[in-house]
């Protein structure tokens, strides 16, 4: 499962979106990196779908694998400004937290 805050939540609503797509891919300087982005399209037959208060968030198998147990989030401090994961499956992070090794 991937969950998603309420702060989150409702930053994607005040932007317009209603449907996310979440997906790791290779680079960054920790090895892998988070991509977000919005996504109209229905899920694939493979996609795994969670959904709260309106938001969905689909995640393709393969990036499920890395991502199973995180929470995105989003924060507005000086050290976490945007959307960010809580990644249980995460070794080492970088230090601006957009990239991990497992």
């Amino acid at each position: 499962m991937i969950e998603i805050t309420d702060v989150a939540v409702e930053r994607l609503k005040s932007l317009g979106h209603t449907q996310i797509r979440v997906s790791v891919q290779g680079g960054g300087c920790s090895g892998l990196t988070y991509k977000l982005e919005a996504d109209p399209n229905p899920p694939a037959e493979n996609d795994k779908a969670f959904t709260k208060d309106g938001i969905t968030v689909l995640v393709d198998p393969r990036s499920y694998l890395f991502l199973a147990g995180s929470t995105l989030d989003h924060g507005t401090g000086l050290s976490s400004v945007g959307f960010f994961f809580n990644n249980p499956n995460a070794a080492r992070t970088c230090g601006c937290g957009s990239s991990f090794s497992s």
